[in-house]
């Protein structure tokens, strides 16, 4: 059928887009090698689509159709784009005309995710490319996509490889073959279902564990068994938790000796429940009970025990004691035992069926194994208030050991044991690093001496330095130093006299803690500035008089913007936040509140995982309390501002110090401190002696 004959709705309609004077006209005419379409420098010469049939080779009878610019304007501009937007509906080949001078725009990728939402084939040309220079136009060509090509419709360059390509596209109006079809069958309904039943197959075997226990093994318990020497943990290797290590030592001595214990009548208690707070070493000191034991250790978290299917926990309580009487004497560590052992309460989340049904299946294989076979059964957790009463009964967990936040002795042991594979040199002080670490636990100890390995390496040392230990504390407690964040003269002023404001109460104070180090260095957690306090020895218990001075440090900076600057900034909503929480907790916790005397108010939940608290009073005594806690913090900082007064000299001096250094070390702040305490006469008297000096030295040099 000639092209006369050919139905338009049967012809191929190729339609060429693109903004005004991308060169659509221009491209059109160099395709077909004719005039088809007005050529213009006047923007916005094509103001509606232009259809234009012909026959093209090897493709037939064309309908060619040349669009309105889509970056058109105004009103009528606007309609104009519509129209060109409708184009879409009757296009079978997209041809999107790009200016290679100023490149794709937010109008053409917007063009060509309408390409890609109706499922219309496209090519992109990037025309004027004669304009461009032999570097930009080999930029250009290396960024270039498949369905991208790059012409001139000037001088015609590569109009012939546009033409192989537009004729290669395979546009949604052509017959697809037979092959085709099948194909097209083939992935549409028979792959999935394959698809689907691998994945079935997956699952039903990842769900049960392997063979046997039940229906696709989903009842056989995935606890993995560890011998001594895969382990390779001994209490050698655990520090800082000697009364924990005391306790548990007992077990394993049972263990290897029972006979000297049932000799007496004693009987080994079933099970131990490690209880403290992430990272102070509970599942180590399991591990390590284990390594010293030399007797089979089965190890799983809680959250093991329960899966997709219903009863599937249950079954596999009952497979671990199994396997657990089968390789007595032995070790069952359960870690994260609060994902099951969690109370059936409603108030703690209860009313669970598949978690209660594993919990009594715990219970019930607890109380009928005998611990004279020598099973142990170990358990660790951070939320022991959580836990059923029952499963905390004797004849269950019969003992609670304590692995808490490790004190001075244990942070210096802790740190020796994670340093003595590393390489440290001579100005390596353990004791200064355990003494500013006050309330680290072990894998935050831990974390520091990576830390401080990794500076060193950075720093091209090959050991690591007092510097790097210090500099790993601040990272862990403030974050790496901010290098792209540059304080202007203003504000670095102010953090200068925040941050002093800090370190100044607290050295006139009696009861604070001794300052250690003042820098204004921003963080990457936020600090724009910190003061560095440290106690002069461990301490357990916390005075009032201690708590209160601590109060005036932690608002004294805020104080300090007050006075120097007449003003105040955000930059002390954290001291604010920790004076609150302490003069609470005084009021409502310690009975330090003339008005509520020894009453407590307040009670801590989850003691381990951050302390929340929660009243335990009526509405009107809550606010009486806010009342009080509102007053107190009112009557510190007046007492902060007026300490600053009266060391204005000091507070000034100190800053312009810190201003010009950024970090000055406690011993720098307490000699500037203590020289602006000398008398005037001693000053003058100083200055004249040196005058004398200086001019001695002078007639001896002449």
């Amino acid at each position: 059928m000639g092209m006369n004959q050919t139905p338009a709705s049967e012809r191929v309609h190729i339609s060429f887009f693109g903004k005004r004077n991308a060169g659509k006209s221009s491209v059109i005419n160099a395709v077909t090698g004719q005039d088809l379409a007005i050529v213009s420098s006047v923007r916005g010469t094509t103001t509606d689509p232009v259809y234009k049939t012909m026959e093209l080779l090897p493709l037939g009878p064309v309908m060619i159709i040349d669009t309105p610019g889509i970056d058109d304007e105004g009103e009528l501009g606007a309609l104009r784009v519509r129209k060109s937007y409708q184009v879409l509906n009757k296009t079978d080949i997209a041809i999107l005309v790009v200016d290679s001078t100023t490149g794709k725009g937010e109008e053409e990728l917007a063009l060509i995710h309408r390409f890609h939402k109706k499922g219309i084939p496209y090519l992109v040309v990037y025309n004027k490319i004669d304009l461009l220079s032999g570097e930009e136009i080999k930029d250009l060509a290396m960024s270039v996509r498949p369905g991208e090509v790059l012409v001139s419709a000037a001088d015609g360059m590569n109009i012939q490889e546009l033409k192989e390509k537009y004729t290669q596209v395979k546009f949604k109006g052509e017959q697809q073959s037979s092959s085709s079809n099948f194909l097209l069958i083939l992935l549409e309904w028979v792959l999935p279902f394959v698809m689907f039943y691998v994945l079935l197959t997956f699952i039903m075997k990842k769900a049960g564990g392997g063979a046997g226990g039940g229906m696709f093994g989903v009842g056989k318990s995935n606890a993995k068994v560890y011998v001594q020497k895969e382990t390779g943990v001994t209490f050698k290797d655990v520090a800082g938790q000697e009364e924990a290590k005391e306790s548990v030592v007992e077990l394993v001595d049972f263990l290897h000796n029972p006979g000297k214990y049932t000799e007496i009548g004693a009987k080994l208690p079933k099970g131990a429940l490690l209880v403290g707070p992430p990272g102070t070493g509970k599942t180590l000191l399991a591990k390590a009970v284990a390594g010293e034991a030399k007797v089979p250790f089965f190890s799983l978290s809680g959250s093991d025990f329960v899966e997709m299917f219903v009863g599937v926990g249950a079954s596999r309580v009952r497979d671990l004691f199994k396997q657990a009487e089968e390789n007595a004497p032995c070790i069952v560590f359960i870690d994260e035992i609060d994902s099951i052992g969690k109370s059936r309460d409603s108030r703690y989340g209860g009313g669970n069926d598949e978690r209660e049904q594993t919990l009594n299946a715990l219970l019930a294989e607890m109380d009928g194994f005998d611990s004279s076979k020598g099973i142990l059964i170990l358990a660790a957790t951070n939320r022991p208030e959580v836990l059923d009463p029952a499963l905390l009964r004797p004849g269950r967990f019969d003992r609670r050991v304590i692995v808490d936040t490790p004190d001075f002795k244990g942070r210096l042991e802790t740190l020796k044991v994670h340093s003595k594979d590393v390489k440290l040199d001579e100005t390596v002080d353990l004791d200064a690093i355990a003494n500013i670490t006050s309330g680290a636990v072990g894998s935050d100890l831990a974390n520091m001496v990576n830390e401080a390995a990794i500076n060193a390496v950075k720093c091209g040392r090959k050991a690591i330095s007092q510097d790097d230990l210090m500099e790993a504390v601040e990272v862990v407690i403030a974050g790496r130093e901010k290098k792209d964040r540059i304080l202007s003269k203003e504000e670095k002023k102010i953090v200068s006299y925040h941050e002093v404001g800090h370190a100044l109460v607290a050295a006139i104070q009696k009861h604070a803690e001794p300052v250690q180090k003042i820098t204004i260095v921003p963080r990457t957690m936020g600090s724009l500035g910190y003061v560095i306090q440290a106690p002069e020895k461990e301490k357990y218990l916390m005075s009032k008089d201690e708590l209160s001075a601590e109060l005036v440090t932690l608002l004294a900076g805020r104080a300090s913007e007050e006075i120097v600057f007449d003003s105040v900034t955000t930059g002390a909503s954290n001291d604010m936040e920790k004076a609150t929480k302490i003069a609470r907790s005084m009021i409502a916790q310690y009975g330090m509140s003339e008005k509520f005397g020894l009453m407590s108010l307040e009670q801590i939940s989850d003691p381990y995982l951050g302390g929340h608290s929660q009243l335990n009073c009526s509405d009107k005594t809550a606010t009486e309390i806010e009342e009080e806690v509102k007053t107190l913090l009112k009557q510190k900082y007046e007492e902060a501002k007026k300490l600053l007064q009266e060391n204005r000299d000091k507070l000034d001096k100190i800053a312009k110090f810190l201003y010009e250094k950024e970090t000055i070390t406690g011993k720098q702040f307490m000699d500037i401190y203590h020289k602006c305490d000398e008398p005037e006469a001693s000053k003058e008297t100083t200055q004249t002696v040196e005058t004398v000096e200086n001019a001695k030295e002078d007639i001896t040099e002449k």
